[in-house]
């Protein structure tokens, strides 16, 4: 009877013909590693690449913001991330834009959507001002970097309440999303994401409640396979943080 031929795999250090069965190359001991599926190699390139643009984008920010806090620099800053988001999406637009579709939410999702946002944002804000004052720390207020602008509340609202949920969440919800989940579970996903869009906001203050709340977003992304759920959960919580700044910049 002809014996079946047995497969061949090389050994990636020197280069010795060995059986797809061996474990370690039996010229040098060197492991023998499985090849990754391009498919998957593809998306961590695209994952680092993701994360390394996001960083090098928050660093830039706070040297522009440091030396010059103009209008221009705002929409300079803006107009990079939108052109940056947009970028990484064209590698997958089909699947992104299968997140824009309009969800059955029950009851539980509609509440979810209205009361957490509305509860964190209040919960953010006063326990962020506590935690500065109790550590004599300077206490921030968004609508004050606006305040040399003309129509100040408008441009406060559109860089602070609306670009950020739409394009924050095209970005981490949707684009690093989907790569995240062709390589790992949904839990790691999901953790994944938030922890990426947490660091990036370049704050350690910021972090403790960013983290949860990304938490929650992508949660939301995941159940309900859309973004529309996390921009608008990110929208209200963006804007009625802006309105408690604004209210007390007022007094």
């Amino acid at each position: 009877m002809e014996e079946k031929p047995t497969s061949v795999q090389y050994c990636l250090h020197c280069a010795a013909s060995l059986p797809d069965t061996a474990k370690f190359c039996s010229q040098c001991g060197t492991a023998i590693t499985t090849p990754v599926a391009k498919g998957i190699q593809k998306s961590v390139y695209y994952i680092i690449a993701f994360y390394l643009a996001f960083l090098l984008l928050a660093i830039l920010s706070v040297v522009i913001f440091s030396n010059d806090t103009s209008f221009f620099s705002e929409v300079l800053v803006e107009a990079i991330f939108i052109v940056m988001t947009l970028g990484f999406c064209a590698l997958d637009w089909k699947a992104i834009m299968k997140l824009y579709h309009i969800p059955k939410v029950d009851v539980k999702g509609v509440l979810m959507m209205l009361l957490v946002p509305v509860g964190s944002a209040f919960l953010v804000y006063y326990g962020i001002h506590w935690l500065n004052v109790a550590l004599d720390w300077y206490d921030e207020n968004i609508f004050e970097e606006y305040i040399y602008y003309k129509n100040t509340l408008l441009w406060a609202i559109l860089f602070t309440a609306i670009l950020p949920p739409i394009f924050e969440e095209l970005a981490f919800r949707g684009f690093l999303f989907n790569e995240m989940r062709k390589v790992s579970s949904v839990q790691v996903t999901i953790i994944g994401t938030s922890f990426l869009f947490a660091l990036v906001h370049f704050s350690f203050i910021s972090f403790i409640w960013i983290f949860p709340f990304g938490l929650f977003l992508g949660y939301l992304r995941q159940r309900y396979r859309t973004l529309w759920l996390s921009m608008v959960v990110h929208f209200i919580h963006n804007f009625l943080v802006l309105m408690l700044d604004y209210t007390y910049f007022q007094v």
